[in-house]
């Protein structure tokens, strides 16, 4: 993966996580708060804006380590996709589904540990 590429996945996360983290607190507000589950969408935001920074300082490095960007992004699909989704429809089935993320994100961050 070329730093270019790892940029624009941040850029595409960047963009996402300030339009979710919106559209969470004005559009989704009267559902959330319903279903209890605000903390969970901003939950959600946050680990994404964790990561998507993540990304971004692995794109500003020489040799973007793919396997640990890969990681990163499959993290916030199904850890913070899952809490998204749990969120908006209060399934709490998908609930099952966020801890599969959170060791994508684990491996990623025990990648960076172990090959920096």
């Amino acid at each position: 993966m070329t730093s270019a590429v790892c940029l624009r996945i941040a850029a595409v996360s960047g963009f996402l996580v300030v339009a979710l983290g919106a559209f969470g607190a004005h559009g989704l507000k009267d559902i959330l708060v319903k279903h209890g589950t605000l903390d969970v969408w901003e939950k959600a935001v946050l680990y994404q804006m964790f990561h998507t920074l993540a990304l971004l300082l692995l794109a500003s490095r020489p040799n973007v380590k793919a396997g640990v960007a890969v990681c990163f992004l499959l993290g916030m699909i199904i850890f913070c996709g899952s809490l998204y989704g749990l969120a908006i429809t209060n399934l709490r089935w998908l609930g099952a589904i966020t801890p599969l993320g959170g060791v994508g994100f684990l491996i990623g961050w025990a990648w960076l540990l172990l090959r920096p």
